[in-house]
């Protein structure tokens, strides 16, 4: 009796609105996953979640909100179970082109943050220790093609120019009053690095490829830009030997977080050289401050070819294409 009545239920969501209106986005968000990759024979585990979104058409009264977990849980079964690395992209890529074509939609966008572990050695010591990463993909789907998006988000450790030099600055003058002549005092800094102030610094980058590029991004390779832009990487257990070195290293190095982002910046343009001008970038570092009581942000985002003419020219552009630009203009 009860498959007699649903076989006669009516399809709300496919009769038309009270109000002709298409919807920019409907969909799902905060769906989690537990994805689980088969890497050399073990196991490697993610905790992803997701988004979900569909263009809903003026005829439409609603999308089926059911078939978004249906795909999802049909896609990491069918695509990701069997694969030797994850890749955030590829899953969303497979994600929205299925949504797209269940739900009859124009476009569909998905939006994948994984959570995984990855072990690497501390600086001196050698100890192997485990880093926590983010990966993203984002992909939008449209009769176009695929427009996607491959990035990274890493912690590492800044340190601070502006106060080292004022630091530096009194030294000096103490140094000198104490006898020491100006090549010494030179020399003691070229020895000793001059403390500072320093914090924790979280960065993010992101690249965008166009329908027509069929290329893939190692996520590492977007790992080591970003944690290089530093002024050190971190690691979560170090030995004494390891700290001394991440710290001399920092101070050795300081960065504000627009030097993070100009570098990272640049890392883009120097060890992707093959992707085109066509291609998105967005680059972000936020610095968690010790000595203030809010946190510091910086960001760029914009076409590969107008940050590389203005690294070429140092010509200001005055438009910066944004993350919500680039994928907009998927398909129209």
């Amino acid at each position: 009796m009860s498959q007699s009545v649903s076989a006669r239920a009516p399809d709300v969501q496919a009769q038309t609105p009270a109000l002709r209106v298409s919807l920019s986005r409907v969909g799902v968000t905060e769906i989690e996953k537990i994805v689980r990759i088969r890497q050399n024979g073990e196991e490697q585990l993610f905790s992803a979640r997701l988004q979900c979104f569909v263009d809903l058409g003026a005829q439409q009264k609603g999308a089926h909100m059911s078939r978004f977990e249906e795909v999802v849980n049909e896609v990491i079964g069918e695509v990701v179970l069997g694969e030797a690395t994850f890749k955030a992209e590829a899953l969303a890529t497979r994600i929205a082109e299925l949504v797209r074509d269940r739900q009859d939609a124009a476009r569909a966008e998905v939006t994948v943050a994984a959570r995984y572990p990855e072990h690497k050695p501390a600086p001196v010591s050698g100890i192997p220790t485990q880093e926590i990463y983010t990966l993203y993909g984002v992909a939008v789907a449209s009769a176009a093609g695929t427009r996607r998006l491959v990035g990274v988000a890493a912690q590492g450790m800044t340190a601070c120019p502006c106060a080292q030099q004022l630091v530096m600055g009194t030294s000096r003058a103490r140094l000198l009053d104490d006898g020491f002549s100006e090549d010494e005092v030179q020399r003691i800094f070229d020895h000793v690095p001059v403390a500072t102030h320093n914090q924790r610094g979280l960065g993010t980058l992101h690249i965008g490829m166009p329908e027509t590029c069929t290329r893939e991004i190692d996520a590492r390779t977007l790992l080591d830009i970003v944690e290089g832009s530093m002024s050190s990487e971190i690691y979560e257990l170090m030995k004494r030997s390891d700290e001394g070195a991440v710290v001399e290293k920092a101070h050795r190095r300081p960065r504000f977080v627009e030097d993070c982002v100009r570098e990272m910046i640049g890392g883009v343009v120097e060890r992707l050289p093959d992707l085109s001008d066509a291609h998105f970038v967005s680059a972000r570092q936020e610095n968690l401050e010790t000595i203030h009581q809010h946190n510091v942000v910086a960001e760029r985002f914009g076409l590969l070819g107008e940050l590389r003419h203005e690294l070429a020219t140092g010509e200001h552009a005055l438009h910066h294409v944004s993350m919500r630009d680039w994928l907009d203009a998927a398909g129209r």
